[in-house]
């Protein structure tokens, strides 16, 4: 499909005006295929047609159905499994050393989509039940897509969507068949509460995080967003827990209240956490770098 540059402008600056994300020149010939089941729905022949449409009165429910079909909700099941690996062989043994008088923890999946991720998490403390017996896990996933939020809450997966990142062994544990599609069990679903949420303005949570995972969200996020989003996250977060970004994604650069933790790309600690290099030092070694 024929983009104008007018077109492009318009879709582009809604897109970061509801989300934060830019559509970059890169990602312009996506768009008539994402909007392809707008258009069907609407009743619309093409990207032009559309534009007026948007600067129509009372447009916005067609505004949000434009965002939702260009955000990309991609994921599955232990989406990077070695990132799962890091957080079950170094991250979570931390934290159960560091709350073991409370035992409890509180993590944030930033940009969770339909769910897999918050579930992965899950499934990583009900698959060691020796070490997280009697602990009370509270795991938030947010989006700002609100289709997918709906999808996460709902919790039906497909034939193809369960057997994404999970062995035979794990699905039958951890999920049911049912004649919709496959569930997970009730003791994963009780771990985890869905909400939709923008990364760029203040979490509703009166919790403060141990751990925050946001793989793959800031991607399309220009610098000022990105720093503005790793300000929301730090202020969210125990001085003491733990940043997991996707493992090509960096706070270098963008924002000053976080260390990486040398030899485990794409893993982060809050600055005021380690506040000197010798202590940061101390926690790589224990990180096993």
């Amino acid at each position: 499909m024929e983009v104008s540059d007018i077109s492009y402008r318009i879709i582009a600056d809604l897109l970061r005006a509801r989300t934060g994300q830019q559509l970059s020149e890169s990602r312009r010939w996506r768009i008539g295929t994402a909007l392809s089941g707008v258009f069907r729905d609407r009743g619309i022949s093409n990207l032009d047609q559309l534009v007026c449409m948007l600067a129509e009165h009372n447009a916005d429910d067609l505004a949000q159905d434009v965002v939702e079909a260009l955000l990309n909700n991609e994921t599955y099941f232990y989406r990077d499994r070695i990132m799962f690996e890091l957080l079950s062989q170094r991250v979570l043994p931390d934290l159960a050393k560091k709350r073991a008088d409370t035992k409890r923890l509180s993590i944030w999946s930033a940009g969770c989509s339909t769910g897999q991720e918050a579930l992965s998490l899950a499934m990583l403390f009900a698959d060691n039940p020796s070490l997280w017996k009697g602990w009370k896990i509270d795991i938030l996933g947010t989006d700002i897509s609100e289709k997918a939020i709906r999808l996460a809450r709902r919790g039906i997966y497909s034939q193809f969507e369960v057997q994404r990142g999970l062995g035979v062994a794990q699905m039958l544990t951890h999920f049911s068949e049912t004649s919709e599609g496959w569930v997970p069990s009730p003791d994963l679903r009780d771990m985890i509460v869905f909400k939709p949420a923008n990364i760029l303005e203040p979490i509703a949570s009166i919790k403060r995080f141990d751990l925050v995972l946001c793989r793959n969200v800031l991607l399309y996020f220009d610098s000022p967003l990105r720093t503005r989003a790793f300000n929301r996250i730090a202020g969210a977060m125990h001085n003491d827990g733990w940043l997991m970004l996707g493992s090509g994604e960096t706070t270098v650069g963008h924002s000053d209240r976080f260390l990486s933790v040398e030899g485990h790309q794409g893993l982060f600690v809050p600055r005021l956490g380690a506040k000197n290099q010798s202590e940061l030092g101390q926690l790589n070694r224990r990180s096993g770098s």
